[in-house]
Protein backbone atom coordinates (compact mmCIF):
# COMPACT_ATOMS: atom_id res chain seq x y z
CA UNK A 1 0.00 0.00 0.00
CA UNK A 2 0.67 3.69 -0.45
CA UNK A 3 -0.64 6.60 0.80
CA UNK A 4 -2.55 8.04 -2.11
CA UNK A 5 -2.05 11.52 -4.10
CA UNK A 6 -4.81 14.47 -4.12
CA UNK A 7 -7.32 13.60 -1.65
CA UNK A 8 -8.61 15.76 1.35
CA UNK A 9 -9.60 14.64 4.92
CA UNK A 10 -13.46 15.25 5.87
CA UNK A 11 -14.74 14.89 9.16
CA UNK A 12 -15.57 11.59 10.71
CA UNK A 13 -12.48 10.15 8.91
CA UNK A 14 -14.02 10.57 5.94
CA UNK A 15 -12.13 11.41 2.88
CA UNK A 16 -12.15 13.10 -0.81
CA UNK A 17 -10.52 11.63 -3.72
CA UNK A 18 -9.66 14.19 -5.86
CA UNK A 19 -7.64 12.32 -8.28
CA UNK A 20 -10.60 11.88 -11.17
CA UNK A 21 -13.89 13.61 -11.68
CA UNK A 22 -16.11 11.04 -9.52
CA UNK A 23 -14.30 12.99 -6.37
CA UNK A 24 -15.44 10.31 -4.47
CA UNK A 25 -16.32 10.94 -0.47
CA UNK A 26 -15.02 7.80 1.06
CA UNK A 27 -15.76 6.06 4.98
CA UNK A 28 -13.09 4.76 6.96
CA UNK A 29 -12.87 0.89 5.58
CA UNK A 30 -14.42 1.67 1.86
CA UNK A 31 -13.43 2.33 -1.34
CA UNK A 32 -13.87 4.63 -4.25
CA UNK A 33 -15.47 3.77 -7.23
CA UNK A 34 -12.21 2.45 -9.13
CA UNK A 35 -11.97 -0.02 -6.20
CA UNK A 36 -8.58 -0.05 -5.49
CA UNK A 37 -8.50 3.23 -3.39
CA UNK A 38 -8.96 2.85 0.50
CA UNK A 39 -10.20 4.98 3.62
CA UNK A 40 -8.43 3.68 6.50
CA UNK A 41 -8.49 6.17 9.21
CA UNK A 42 -8.49 8.71 7.52
CA UNK A 43 -5.97 7.88 5.27
CA UNK A 44 -6.40 7.37 1.78
CA UNK A 45 -4.47 4.61 0.35
CA UNK A 46 -3.60 2.88 -2.76
CA UNK A 47 -3.81 -0.44 -2.84
CA UNK A 48 -2.20 -1.48 -6.19
CA UNK A 49 1.07 0.18 -6.45
CA UNK A 50 3.85 -1.81 -7.50
CA UNK A 51 1.31 -4.70 -8.44
CA UNK A 52 1.34 -5.36 -12.01
CA UNK A 53 -1.86 -7.74 -13.12
CA UNK A 54 -0.80 -6.99 -17.19
CA UNK A 55 2.74 -6.40 -19.07
CA UNK A 56 3.45 -6.84 -22.23
CA UNK A 57 5.70 -5.82 -24.99
CA UNK A 58 3.93 -4.05 -27.95
CA UNK A 59 4.09 -2.35 -31.09
CA UNK A 60 3.24 1.66 -29.88
CA UNK A 61 0.48 0.98 -33.00
CA UNK A 62 -1.25 -1.14 -31.08
CA UNK A 63 -2.56 1.71 -28.28
CA UNK A 64 -3.04 2.71 -30.89
CA UNK A 65 -0.91 5.79 -31.54
CA UNK A 66 -0.07 6.23 -35.47
CA UNK A 67 1.91 9.47 -35.13
CA UNK A 68 3.60 8.70 -32.53
CA UNK A 69 7.30 7.25 -32.69
CA UNK A 70 6.08 4.78 -35.64
CA UNK A 71 7.43 1.21 -35.41
CA UNK A 72 8.64 1.70 -31.80
CA UNK A 73 7.83 -0.58 -29.27
CA UNK A 74 6.32 0.37 -25.80
CA UNK A 75 6.70 -1.52 -22.21
CA UNK A 76 2.72 -2.38 -21.60
CA UNK A 77 1.54 -2.12 -17.68
CA UNK A 78 -1.43 -2.11 -15.81
CA UNK A 79 -2.90 -3.04 -12.65
CA UNK A 80 -6.35 -4.10 -11.39
CA UNK A 81 -9.36 -1.68 -11.58
CA UNK A 82 -10.80 1.16 -13.34
CA UNK A 83 -13.02 3.94 -12.77
CA UNK A 84 -15.46 3.21 -15.37
CA UNK A 85 -18.01 0.74 -15.72
CA UNK A 86 -18.38 0.04 -19.59
CA UNK A 87 -19.93 -2.91 -20.53
CA UNK A 88 -18.02 -3.54 -23.78
CA UNK A 89 -15.00 -3.80 -21.57
CA UNK A 90 -12.30 -6.39 -23.44
CA UNK A 91 -10.29 -6.39 -20.00
CA UNK A 92 -13.00 -6.93 -17.51
CA UNK A 93 -10.98 -9.54 -16.07
CA UNK A 94 -8.04 -7.02 -14.51
CA UNK A 95 -10.42 -3.66 -14.76
CA UNK A 96 -13.28 -5.01 -12.94
CA UNK A 97 -12.48 -5.76 -9.46
CA UNK A 98 -14.91 -8.47 -7.98
CA UNK A 99 -14.94 -9.02 -4.51
CA UNK A 100 -13.10 -6.91 -3.54
CA UNK A 101 -9.74 -8.82 -5.08
CA UNK A 102 -6.02 -7.05 -5.63
CA UNK A 103 -3.77 -9.28 -7.43
CA UNK A 104 -0.40 -8.39 -9.89
CA UNK A 105 2.98 -9.22 -9.66
CA UNK A 106 5.11 -6.83 -6.98
CA UNK A 107 7.42 -4.66 -9.47
CA UNK A 108 8.59 -1.74 -8.28
CA UNK A 109 9.40 1.22 -10.08
CA UNK A 110 12.67 1.01 -11.11
CA UNK A 111 12.12 -2.14 -12.50
CA UNK A 112 9.97 -1.75 -15.03
CA UNK A 113 11.96 1.19 -16.30
CA UNK A 114 15.17 -1.13 -16.37
CA UNK A 115 12.65 -3.76 -18.21
CA UNK A 116 11.71 -1.71 -20.75
CA UNK A 117 15.42 -0.67 -21.57
CA UNK A 118 16.57 -3.85 -21.35
CA UNK A 119 13.65 -5.27 -23.97
CA UNK A 120 15.03 -2.10 -26.19
CA UNK A 121 11.71 0.09 -25.88
CA UNK A 122 11.66 3.52 -27.06
CA UNK A 123 8.26 4.31 -24.29
CA UNK A 124 6.27 3.01 -21.03
CA UNK A 125 2.52 2.82 -21.88
CA UNK A 126 0.30 2.65 -19.11
CA UNK A 127 -2.88 0.88 -20.48
CA UNK A 128 -5.19 -1.92 -20.38
CA UNK A 129 -6.54 -0.55 -17.66
CA UNK A 130 -7.06 3.23 -16.84
CA UNK A 131 -4.08 4.47 -15.82
CA UNK A 132 -5.28 7.11 -13.52
CA UNK A 133 -6.77 4.97 -10.83
CA UNK A 134 -2.81 4.04 -10.73
CA UNK A 135 -1.38 7.26 -10.67
CA UNK A 136 0.84 7.34 -7.68
CA UNK A 137 2.79 3.70 -9.27
CA UNK A 138 2.63 5.31 -12.89
CA UNK A 139 3.86 8.90 -11.57
CA UNK A 140 6.80 7.31 -9.77
CA UNK A 141 7.60 4.75 -13.02
CA UNK A 142 7.41 7.96 -15.28
CA UNK A 143 9.90 10.07 -13.19
CA UNK A 144 11.66 7.84 -13.71
CA UNK A 145 11.54 6.75 -17.13
CA UNK A 146 11.93 10.34 -17.77
CA UNK A 147 15.30 10.51 -16.59
CA UNK A 148 15.89 7.36 -19.11
CA UNK A 149 14.71 9.22 -22.01
CA UNK A 150 12.26 6.91 -22.32
CA UNK A 151 8.50 7.95 -22.92
CA UNK A 152 5.42 8.20 -21.34
CA UNK A 153 2.10 6.92 -22.64
CA UNK A 154 -1.48 7.09 -21.29
CA UNK A 155 -3.70 5.01 -22.78
CA UNK A 156 -6.66 6.40 -21.26
CA UNK A 157 -10.56 6.83 -20.95
CA UNK A 158 -10.14 10.48 -19.88
CA UNK A 159 -11.42 11.00 -16.84
CA UNK A 160 -8.46 12.21 -14.47
CA UNK A 161 -8.81 15.48 -12.67
CA UNK A 162 -7.48 18.85 -13.91
CA UNK A 163 -4.51 18.75 -10.85
CA UNK A 164 -3.32 15.27 -11.65
CA UNK A 165 -2.92 15.47 -15.03
CA UNK A 166 -1.03 19.21 -14.83
CA UNK A 167 0.82 17.37 -12.21
CA UNK A 168 1.77 14.42 -14.31
CA UNK A 169 2.06 16.51 -17.24
CA UNK A 170 5.92 17.19 -17.65
CA UNK A 171 6.55 13.68 -17.44
CA UNK A 172 3.86 12.37 -19.90
CA UNK A 173 4.07 12.47 -23.78
CA UNK A 174 1.86 10.72 -25.49
CA UNK A 175 -1.44 9.77 -24.92
CA UNK A 176 -4.55 8.04 -26.64
CA UNK A 177 -8.13 9.22 -25.23
CA UNK A 178 -11.44 7.38 -25.53
CA UNK A 179 -14.00 9.60 -26.76
CA UNK A 180 -16.75 6.88 -26.69
CA UNK A 181 -19.83 9.11 -27.66
CA UNK A 182 -21.00 12.82 -27.31
CA UNK A 183 -24.26 11.81 -25.48
CA UNK A 184 -24.22 12.25 -21.50
CA UNK A 185 -27.35 9.16 -21.52
CA UNK A 186 -24.09 7.00 -23.51
CA UNK A 187 -21.10 7.91 -20.60
CA UNK A 188 -24.19 7.06 -17.86
CA UNK A 189 -25.60 4.23 -18.70
CA UNK A 190 -22.88 2.79 -20.58
CA UNK A 191 -19.49 3.92 -18.68
CA UNK A 192 -21.14 4.76 -14.93
CA UNK A 193 -19.35 8.44 -15.68
CA UNK A 194 -19.97 11.69 -17.23
CA UNK A 195 -19.21 13.05 -20.85
CA UNK A 196 -18.61 16.69 -20.23
CA UNK A 197 -15.17 16.06 -18.19
CA UNK A 198 -13.85 13.91 -20.89
CA UNK A 199 -14.27 16.73 -23.05
CA UNK A 200 -12.51 19.02 -21.24
CA UNK A 201 -9.95 16.76 -20.67
CA UNK A 202 -9.34 16.33 -23.73
CA UNK A 203 -8.54 19.44 -24.58
CA UNK A 204 -6.53 20.15 -21.07
CA UNK A 205 -4.18 17.24 -22.60
CA UNK A 206 -3.69 19.29 -25.83
CA UNK A 207 -3.10 22.53 -24.41
CA UNK A 208 -0.34 21.29 -22.11
CA UNK A 209 1.90 19.87 -24.85
CA UNK A 210 1.17 16.15 -24.64
CA UNK A 211 0.73 14.54 -28.41
CA UNK A 212 -2.64 13.50 -28.35
CA UNK A 213 -4.94 11.01 -30.46
CA UNK A 214 -8.65 10.07 -29.96
CA UNK A 215 -10.20 6.79 -30.16
CA UNK A 216 -13.95 5.81 -30.78
CA UNK A 217 -15.63 2.36 -30.82
CA UNK A 218 -18.02 2.71 -32.95
CA UNK A 219 -21.16 0.19 -31.52
CA UNK A 220 -24.29 -0.31 -33.76
CA UNK A 221 -27.52 1.07 -32.59
CA UNK A 222 -25.33 2.72 -29.06
CA UNK A 223 -23.36 5.52 -31.03
CA UNK A 224 -22.95 5.06 -34.51
CA UNK A 225 -25.30 7.33 -36.14
CA UNK A 226 -24.30 9.77 -38.58
CA UNK A 227 -25.04 12.96 -36.46
CA UNK A 228 -23.16 11.88 -33.30
CA UNK A 229 -20.08 10.69 -35.20
CA UNK A 230 -20.12 14.17 -36.63
CA UNK A 231 -20.26 15.63 -33.24
CA UNK A 232 -17.41 13.88 -32.33
CA UNK A 233 -15.16 15.15 -35.94
CA UNK A 234 -16.37 18.07 -34.96
CA UNK A 235 -15.50 18.26 -31.57
CA UNK A 236 -11.63 17.43 -32.51
CA UNK A 237 -11.34 19.38 -35.44
CA UNK A 238 -12.47 22.42 -33.36
CA UNK A 239 -8.77 21.42 -31.53
CA UNK A 240 -6.77 20.68 -33.88
CA UNK A 241 -7.55 19.22 -36.98
CA UNK A 242 -4.00 17.43 -36.61
CA UNK A 243 -5.46 15.01 -34.00
CA UNK A 244 -5.67 11.46 -35.52
CA UNK A 245 -8.92 10.28 -35.19
CA UNK A 246 -9.47 6.31 -34.77
CA UNK A 247 -12.55 4.83 -35.19
CA UNK A 248 -12.62 1.19 -34.34
CA UNK A 249 -15.02 -1.85 -34.76
CA UNK A 250 -17.13 -3.25 -31.93
CA UNK A 251 -17.02 -6.82 -30.96
CA UNK A 252 -19.64 -8.64 -28.69
CA UNK A 253 -17.85 -8.78 -25.46
CA UNK A 254 -18.73 -8.65 -21.20
CA UNK A 255 -22.05 -7.14 -20.90
CA UNK A 256 -22.97 -6.40 -24.12
CA UNK A 257 -23.60 -8.65 -26.26
CA UNK A 258 -27.34 -7.27 -27.76
CA UNK A 259 -25.05 -5.47 -30.36
CA UNK A 260 -23.70 -6.93 -32.88
CA UNK A 261 -20.39 -6.04 -34.65
CA UNK A 262 -19.85 -3.18 -36.09
CA UNK A 263 -19.75 -3.50 -40.30
CA UNK A 264 -17.11 -2.04 -42.07
CA UNK A 265 -19.38 0.36 -43.87
CA UNK A 266 -19.96 2.20 -40.76
CA UNK A 267 -16.49 2.79 -39.93
CA UNK A 268 -15.94 3.90 -43.80
CA UNK A 269 -18.59 6.08 -42.94
CA UNK A 270 -17.25 7.59 -40.09
CA UNK A 271 -13.73 8.33 -42.56
CA UNK A 272 -15.53 10.12 -44.67
CA UNK A 273 -17.25 12.45 -41.89
CA UNK A 274 -14.34 12.86 -40.10
CA UNK A 275 -12.53 14.30 -43.81
CA UNK A 276 -15.96 16.93 -44.23
CA UNK A 277 -15.16 17.97 -40.60
CA UNK A 278 -11.55 18.68 -41.78
CA UNK A 279 -9.59 16.40 -40.03
CA UNK A 280 -6.66 15.43 -41.37
CA UNK A 281 -5.73 11.93 -40.35
CA UNK A 282 -8.47 9.31 -40.01
CA UNK A 283 -7.88 5.82 -39.16
CA UNK A 284 -9.56 2.72 -39.20
CA UNK A 285 -9.13 -0.23 -36.48
CA UNK A 286 -9.54 -3.77 -35.81
CA UNK A 287 -10.65 -4.23 -39.59
CA UNK A 288 -7.30 -4.58 -41.10
CA UNK A 289 -8.39 -1.67 -43.79
CA UNK A 290 -7.99 2.31 -43.54
CA UNK A 291 -4.69 2.36 -41.40
CA UNK A 292 -2.09 4.03 -43.53
CA UNK A 293 -0.98 7.27 -43.34
CA UNK A 294 -1.50 10.02 -46.20
CA UNK A 295 -0.09 13.29 -47.02
CA UNK A 296 -2.70 15.63 -46.79
CA UNK A 297 -1.57 18.15 -49.52
CA UNK A 298 -0.32 15.83 -52.30
CA UNK A 299 -1.82 12.38 -51.18
CA UNK A 300 1.06 10.25 -51.41
CA UNK A 301 0.99 7.17 -48.82
CA UNK A 302 3.60 8.03 -45.92
CA UNK A 303 3.13 5.62 -43.38
CA UNK A 304 2.12 1.92 -44.16
CA UNK A 305 1.21 -0.13 -41.38
CA UNK A 306 0.07 -4.18 -41.57
CA UNK A 307 -1.52 -5.19 -38.74
CA UNK A 308 0.47 -2.71 -36.07
CA UNK A 309 3.82 -2.98 -37.77
CA UNK A 310 5.50 0.21 -39.89
CA UNK A 311 6.42 -1.44 -42.98
CA UNK A 312 7.04 1.64 -44.64
CA UNK A 313 7.81 5.37 -43.17
CA UNK A 314 8.19 8.72 -46.10
CA UNK A 315 8.88 11.08 -43.32
CA UNK A 316 11.40 12.80 -43.18
CA UNK A 317 12.44 15.69 -40.77
CA UNK A 318 8.85 15.96 -39.38
CA UNK A 319 7.98 16.05 -43.66
CA UNK A 320 6.37 14.45 -46.32
CA UNK A 321 9.63 13.19 -48.52
CA UNK A 322 7.76 14.03 -51.62
CA UNK A 323 6.42 17.28 -51.19
CA UNK A 324 7.75 18.64 -48.05
CA UNK A 325 4.49 19.18 -46.12
CA UNK A 326 4.44 19.08 -42.22
CA UNK A 327 2.92 16.19 -40.83
CA UNK A 328 1.85 16.64 -37.37
CA UNK A 329 3.22 14.13 -34.92
CA UNK A 330 6.53 12.99 -32.66
CA UNK A 331 8.45 11.27 -35.61
CA UNK A 332 12.13 11.15 -33.86
CA UNK A 333 13.63 10.47 -30.54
Amino acid sequence: MKEAMFYNKLEGDKVKCNLCNHQCVISTGKRGICNVRENRGGILYSLVYGKVAANSIDPVEKKPLFHFYPGSATYSIATVGCNFRCLHCQNWSISQVENGEIFGKEIPPGKIVNNAIDSRCKSIAYTYTEPTIFYEYAYDIAKLAHKKRLKNIFVTNGYISKDALEEFSPYLDGANIDLKSMSESFYKNVCGAKLQPVLNNIKLYYDLGIWIEVTTLIIPGYNDGSDELKKIAEFIGNIDTNIPWHVTAFRPTYKLTDAPSTPVETLRKAVKLGKKAGLKYVYQGNVREGENTYCPKCGKLLIERNIFSTTENNIKNDNCSFCGEHIEGRWTI
